[in-house]
């Protein structure tokens, strides 16, 4: 009889839950209003210093404050850019960031380190305020912002659990009632009565990202700490999050580095760079428009993104070529690119099983091709003496669509890198359509491919 009680409870309770999710997301629907709004926000520091760095200075801030003057030290500091020596001690990590994000949505945000996604998102969880600006949150926020953000190293895992739903404002057994689904979403079963101060950090992820997506908070805030977690986890979170905002019409602000991620869960994302927006809209195009800014064709032999090797054999030199045999670095849709490698000799000796090899990634660093003197069946030797070799790589009918590509380049004795090159230069792909004047785009596929259709009338 109590098993039946307890039981009948528990279907009650989520009944419950269910019909506050759909009366939440109906009245913001109803009321048009944005579930989240962001407005003028400003965030500034002073390095070194916590306040003013002065008494004084701190009375005068607070008489301004007090007589509704606009605060003094408002009105200096620099860019938010960490790669360059300030003169000033005072640095805008945010400026006038205007944001409007409705309910159901979920919306990707990206940029550099240091950019201000992280401070952006510590403010809309209220760990810190901001200097200027008002938040208007119409729901309950549940942030993932770091490893053990928001769990005490003391208390068992089951015990934070119930901590956090508590500071989600929720009763004891409305988080009784997600306890068994929170546990084994987490896998953290057998440790779940140890203390998280024992748990590695990947645990310490499963099971915050659990507690975060499971006590139905109608905004969800997850910052870069999903790359702590193994493969097979980011993929299970990732289906999560697509879970709570299409099918319980919850919002998500996702932070993260991998553009793949990005453009897998967020329909919308937006770019920040030096503390500012500088876009915002599909994320196809923003990512694009991110990459565009880390300028591959600066990539050459003399500053490629990493090299090893003995370099015995060494790339001296790289040309671009069409198949009318001009240089250049700018092909159409289905060219033939050919790719002539100069290797300079540096130690005159045998060498047997050449291996030569290329690939191709685009601009988000994803390896669409890779070839190999190996794999067509043909390995090289070098008995006589010589000051240099020609190397050629033809690339027939490129189906790549319009947009920037990196090459890496290779040779090997077929075990070790003689010298390998990541991401040594850059070729572009300039026509994007790809069915000749019949206007198609790339929201219809990356690559072209020769195709035909028949059919047939019975």
């Amino acid at each position: 009889m109590v098993k039946t009680v307890c039981f009948k409870q528990k279907i009650d309770i989520h009944i419950i839950l269910c019909i506050e999710s759909i009366i939440f997301a109906y009245k913001t629907i109803l009321m048009g209003k944005p579930i989240l709004e962001i407005t003028n926000i400003s965030k500034q520091y002073r390095l070194g210093y916590v306040g003013t760095g002065s008494l004084g200075h701190d009375i005068h801030r607070w008489w301004c404050n007090v007589r509704g003057k606009e605060d003094p030290y408002l009105k200096i500091g620099e860019e938010n850019n960490r790669t360059q020596v300030g003169t000033s001690e005072y640095v805008w990590a945010l400026r006038d960031i205007n944001l409007q994000v409705q309910a159901g949505e979920v919306l990707g945000i990206i940029g550099a380190n240091g950019a201000g996604k992280s401070t952006l998102l510590k403010i809309l969880s209220r760990v810190t305020g901001p200097t200027t600006g008002k938040i208007t949150a119409r729901g309950r926020i549940a942030s993932l912002l770091e490893v053990g953000t928001g769990f005490h190293g003391e208390l068992t895992g089951r015990e934070n659990i119930y901590l956090n739903g508590a500071i989600l404002g929720m009763t004891k057994k409305e988080i009784t009632s997600k306890l068994d689904e929170i546990i084994d979403f987490s896998g953290c079963e057998r440790y779940i009565d140890t203390p998280v101060k024992r748990y590695s950090s990947g645990m310490y992820v499963r099971l915050a990202f659990a507690v975060a997506a499971h006590l139905e908070p109608e905004i969800l805030i997850v910052d870069e700490v999903l790359a702590v977690g193994d493969a097979e986890f980011q993929k299970k979170a990732i289906g999560k999050m697509k879970d709570i905002s299409s099918g319980d019409g919850r919002t998500v602000l996702f932070v993260s580095h991998n553009m793949d991620s990005i453009e897998q869960l967020c329909p919308s994302s937006i770019y920040m760079e030096h503390g500012q927006i500088k876009g915002m809209g599909i994320s196809k195009d923003i990512i694009n428009q991110y990459l565009s800014c880390n300028d591959v064709t600066q990539l050459s032999l003399q500053n490629p993104k990493k090299r090893i090797g003995s370099r015995d054999l060494e790339f001296i030199s790289i040309e671009f070529e069409n198949q009318k045999s001009k240089k250049t670095k700018e092909f159409n849709v289905g060219e033939t690119i050919i790719i002539k490698a100069r290797i300079k000799v540096n130690q005159n000796q045998q060498f047997t099983d050449l291996v030569f090899g290329i690939g191709i990634d685009n601009v988000v660093g994803k390896r669409l091709f890779t070839g190999t003197s190996s794999w067509i069946g043909r390995k090289y030797s070098l008995r006589d003496k010589a000051e240099y070799l020609d190397i050629l790589f033809e690339i027939k009918n490129v189906p790549f669509i319009k947009g920037n590509y990196i090459i890496s380049l290779i040779i090997n004795n077929g075990i070790l890198p003689i010298d390998y090159l990541e991401q040594c230069d850059s070729f572009a792909i300039i026509d994007n359509d790809l069915s000749y004047g019949l206007g198609r785009d790339k929201s219809q596929g990356d690559i072209k491919l020769d195709y035909n259709i028949e059919y047939t009338i019975l």
